[in-house]
């Protein structure tokens, strides 16, 4: 039962991220006031899935796969939230519209470059991404913890690693972007109706970072 509930756990964790972040002014599902500590339990619980793929794989590559993956992703998990806790203190909230609000004037980049830096970093191994994709090790492990997935299952892994790419994106546009505003210099009555595309563009150029 549980190589089949571990991808789609991974694929629902990933999904249920987007619950509180906010598209634009009042614009998001639910404007939680601990969104940010929501964001790195659901991160956090992550590891569950790529633990219990590995683990009910009875594969010895997959289960060494998997423990590689596990301990890559708490460990970077740290880094993670002490980064984000810089960005906490700044603002002095834990919610996702009061942390773009406190952004009107100047953008966390600005003042928190290296913060940012190590932050993306931590962000990239936290998504498995290049350098930091040793957990996949082809060479070594065939595909590492989804060895033994195929088909829908395998499927459900890799649209859980690129929905929290995405995911990892919008919020890092959130914490260091000014997320859907733009500095007060530029604001007027047209940019306010637009201010899901600002998110977006933000959003795609990270994205493109990544990629």
């Amino acid at each position: 039962m549980l190589f089949f509930v571990a991808p789609i756990a991974t694929l629902i964790l990933s999904f249920l991220g987007w619950a509180i972040v906010p598209f634009g002014h009042g614009l998001c599902l639910t404007d939680f006031n601990l969104g940010i500590l929501y964001t790195l339990a659901l991160s956090s619980l992550g590891v569950y899935g790529v633990l219990l793929s590995g683990w009910s794989a009875n594969s010895k590559y997959a289960f060494l796969g998997s423990l590689r993956s596990t301990s890559a992703m708490i460990s970077y998990e740290l880094i993670l939230s002490s980064a984000i806790f810089v960005v906490i203190v700044m603002s002095g909230s834990l919610n996702f519209t009061a942390v773009i609000e406190s952004q009107e004037a100047v953008w966390n980049i600005v003042p928190l470059l290296p913060v940012f830096i190590y932050f993306f970093i931590s962000v990239l191994a936290e998504t498995s991404r290049t350098p930091f994709d040793l957990q996949e090790a082809e060479s070594e492990l065939v595909a590492g913890f989804f060895t033994e997935h195929s088909a829908t299952l395998f499927v459900f892994f890799f649209l859980g690693e690129y929905t929290s790419i995405v995911l990892f994106s919008t919020i890092t546009a959130i914490l260091f972007l000014g997320g859907y505003n733009l500095p007060e210099i530029f604001v007027n009555e047209s940019i306010i109706n637009l201010q899901s595309i600002i998110l977006g563009v933000k959003t795609c150029a990270i994205c493109f970072l990544f990629v």
